[in-house]
């Protein structure tokens, strides 16, 4: 069994900033990588950012140079720090884990998602 748990999220007002973070936790033998998707009403879920085990990153060009993502592969815990935020920005973010549980077979698990709602 796999965990994520989510943080962080709310009601941020246009031009501010939010962070969030994921902590994997359970079987795991070892992560591939640790990433963002978000889904807004009406809309398929979508890639936001990603970062693998070797800190190399992924990130939609609607948020380059907005959003950051980090990584402390000790904890097992993912963060995204999003600055200059938009209203179209709003969207339930899910943290993705891809990761092995034993040396043979890896998976993605998805946290339970978190509301990101920009408004003034």
């Amino acid at each position: 069994q796999v965990q994520l748990v989510e943080s962080g999220g709310g009601l941020v007002q246009p031009g501010g900033s939010l962070g969030l973070s994921c902590t994997a936790s359970g079987s795991i033998f070892s992560i591939i990588a640790m990433g963002w998707y978000r889904q807004a009403p009406g809309n398929q879920r979508a890639l936001v950012a990603t970062i693998n085990s070797g800190g190399g990153t992924n990130s939609a060009d609607s948020v380059k140079g907005r959003f950051t993502i980090s990584r402390d592969n000790a904890k097992n815990t993912v963060y995204l720090q999003m600055s200059i935020l938009k209203p179209e920005d709003t969207a339930v973010y899910y943290c993705n884990a891809r990761l092995y549980t034993n040396p043979k077979e890896w998976n993605d698990y998805w946290g339970q998602g978190t509301q990101v709602t920009v408004s003034s």
